[in-house]
């Protein structure tokens, strides 16, 4: 059945079916281009954030070994820091070596062969994380706050509640 409208022979039906499936094949090129790009920027931004971290714990370790090479040679606490400060480089050179996935393959055996440890460590992150946001947001205890909003020194200062003004009420 060949119409004047349509000379190949081609119903409206196939036509529309040709033109659903273009449709549908260019939605999952652009759906497949978005997750690389997506995947792309999220490793871009582990691979930072794992530097960071491997920076940061090189630091601390630099830290402890200068804080150990000052105490007394021999001594319980310069051993110690001797020690952490060499974990903390080995276990920041691990991290700059290993890739996210390897390093998450290996958490998460370790969790699995070790679950009590694993949950004591992750509670003690926790823990330490949640003291740290807290101590970085307290006003340090040297300090009080006058009548009129302004921080005076806890020695010799006079300490007054703050007042409330005429649109403070609650």
């Amino acid at each position: 059945m060949t119409s004047p409208n349509n000379p190949s022979g081609r119903s409206a039906a196939d036509t529309a079916k040709q033109t659903a499936s273009t449709i549908a094949d260019d939605a999952k090129d652009t759906a497949q281009s978005a997750v690389e790009s997506v995947t792309h920027a999220a490793a871009s931004q582990a691979k930072a954030a794992k530097s960071s971290a491997a920076d940061e714990m090189s630091g601390v370790a630099s830290a402890l070994r200068t804080a150990a090479d000052e105490m007394r040679s021999g001594s319980p606490q310069e051993r110690t820091f001797g020690q952490i400060a060499e974990g903390l480089a080995d276990a920041s050179d691990a991290l700059r070596d290993k890739d996210l996935a390897t390093m998450v393959d290996d958490v998460t055996k370790f969790a699995r062969k070790n679950p009590a440890v694993f949950l004591g460590g992750a509670a003690l992150i926790g823990f330490a994380a949640t003291r740290f946001a807290k101590a970085s947001h307290d006003v340090p205890a040297s300090t009080q706050v006058g009548a009129a909003n302004t921080v005076q020194p806890a020695t010799g200062g006079v300490y007054a509640p703050s007042v409330a003004t005429r649109g403070d009420v609650s």
